[in-house]
């Protein structure tokens, strides 16, 4: 097995992905860019999708990462819109953008058309959300473009599977359609349900951070798998599961916490690099197939179709965003009034995205009968140049539009202080439990290591009042910020010392890292406290 081609691509992306953050280009969009360019280059190996890889290998943990670090409460409180988005859109968009592919490309069969439909339905709003996080979009419309995207998939890809069935010719009815959607919905949440608790006992019951952290990667394969076994929706098993642990998140042990969030963050930015890289490196696959006599025709077909994707996100966004509050006054008193600035930016953000590409490149070669699938490779060129298209333009528009379009930013100063009276709170819980337990004779503890515990809990409720007061007139620091770069130039030196004292073999290279590891942990919570 030849490793070069996988071992460039994770590098490659990486790099360009870090790149990215040096420059106001969202990282999704060079990757993209560079993956387009790079198909251009002789030698460049043909990476052509995989269905079979992407769909149960990359989804998953791709949908455990983004829904492990949304807010079940958030969620929650905007399930209407997200299930409007997530579910009634892309069951809209599978039918329009069909209906005009069938309409648009000449002998392209009505049942192949909404194989098509259901393809380019679902966005894809890791784009997006990259965007909003960047130029601070309101957190409304961040959740529910998040929601969005962990659901919509499991909505699009049912879609695909009822048109595909129709299409190869096995006979799909109303009927038929209607009881495979329902079956992967509630079938895919229930898998999910049964699965969260045991999951979680688990989490909580593994005595070693290495053990828990190996089980939370194996978690997203696991939910998915058994789902796809009972014909149900591994999308919605994976984020119902994600969603519950991430809720409960508090439950493990602080040391499984640290590590599972570095080891997610770094499997989410590798393969969110590699899946947008891989986009822009399809357009030597799905431009092969394609005849010469195609190339101006297959044009035409790409700009009405991306224009008709465009248009239906609009078309239902509007509607769906102002209907229900005219015509229900309990969604009038229960959710917040949306603008219609905030509709502009979600219909705008229908980025597309690798999923699209994975259920197109699954399309069959034959029919049942024998015969080729009707303009396969046309359907491989439309949705690439539809991914592309959306991603391309509306990437690129969608920071310029937010920032012209002046959406009030988040109250620092109320954060501050919103924080500053929770942390109070707890602090004073913490005094009261912690003179408790120093008055039973079995807790005893030295003077000075009792102090200690009680100047921990008065500098972290402290540490966040000192945010709103008086900075330094010659640093511009805080007292706070002062107190924790010193503090890392402490840790510093104490650092230099140990490996002097190592290098003159005064301790050997275990007792190293143990000093080491414990000097890591204190600066660690000094950083997560600057960044806080």
């Amino acid at each position: 097995m030849n490793t070069m081609p996988l071992l460039l691509l994770v590098a490659g992306s990486a790099a360009v992905a870090g790149a990215a953050r040096r420059t106001p280009v969202p990282a999704p969009l060079l990757l993209v860019a560079v993956g387009l360019a790079a198909s251009y280059i002789p030698g460049v190996p043909d990476y052509a999708l995989d269905p079979e890889v992407v769909l149960p290998l990359l989804l998953p943990p791709l949908l455990y990462t983004s829904a492990i670090e949304s807010s079940y409460l958030d969620l929650r409180a905007q399930l209407r819109p997200v299930a409007l988005l997530s579910v009634g859109y892309v069951l809209f968009a599978t039918f329009v953008v069909g209906w005009a592919a069938y309409m648009i490309v000449p002998g392209l069969p009505l049942t192949a058309a909404l194989v098509l439909g259901a393809v380019v339905a679902p966005p894809d709003a890791v784009a997006a959300t990259a965007v909003a996080r960047r130029v601070g979009l309101p957190s409304r419309i961040t959740t529910i473009l998040q929601g969005e995207s962990l659901l919509n998939d499991a909505t699009a890809i049912t879609a695909y599977k009822v048109a595909l069935a129709a299409a190869v010719g096995e006979g799909a009815t109303w009927a038929g359609g209607i009881g495979e959607f329902l079956l992967a919905a509630f079938g895919g949440v229930g898998v999910g349900l049964v699965l969260m608790a045991p999951l979680h006992w688990l989490r909580t019951h593994l005595k070693e951070a290495l053990l828990q952290n190996t089980l939370s990667l194996l978690i997203p394969f696991v939910a998915y798998g058994v789902a796809e076994q009972l014909h149900a929706s591994g999308v919605l098993a994976v984020v119902t599961v994600a969603l519950y642990l991430g809720h409960r998140a508090w439950e493990v042990d602080f040391a499984t916490r640290l590590q599972e969030e570095a080891v997610w963050r770094m499997v989410a930015f590798i393969l969110e690099s590699a899946v947008f890289a891989l986009i822009g490196l399809q357009l030597h696959v799905v431009t092969a197939g394609l005849g010469r006599d195609q190339g101006a025709a297959a044009a035409w077909y790409a700009v009405a179709l991306f224009l008709v994707v465009v248009a239906t996100r609009f078309v239902w966004v509007y509607p769906a965003t102002f209907l229900p509050r005219r015509f229900s006054r309990r969604i009038r008193e229960r959710e917040e009034n949306p603008t219609w600035k905030g509709a502009m930016v979600m219909g705008w953000a229908g980025m597309r995205g690798v999923v699209s590409l994975a259920i197109a490149f699954s399309i069959p070669v034959v029919l049942h009968g024998g015969e080729p699938f009707p303009q396969r490779n046309l359907l491989l060129f439309l949705t690439f140049t539809t991914v592309i298209g959306t991603l391309v333009v509306q990437g690129l528009t969608l920071p310029p539009l937010i920032r012209m379009l002046r959406f009030p930013g988040r109250d620092a100063q109320a954060v501050t202080l919103a924080e500053a009276n929770a942390q109070a709170q707890a602090s004073r819980a913490a005094e009261q439990r912690l003179e408790e337990l120093l008055a039973d004779e079995r807790n005893a503890l030295p003077g000075p290591l009792a102090d200690r515990l009680r100047s921990a809990l008065e500098r972290r409720r402290n540490a966040v009042w000192e945010r709103l007061g008086q900075v330094n007139p010659v640093t511009g620091e805080s007292v706070d910020d002062t107190y924790r770069r010193l503090s890392r130039e402490v840790i510093s030196t104490e650092r230099s010392v140990f490996v002097r004292l190592r290098d003159g073999r005064y301790i050997d290279d275990e007792m190293l890292r143990t000093l080491l590891r414990r000097l890591d942990l204190e600066e660690a919570a000094a950083y997560r406290e600057a960044a806080a």
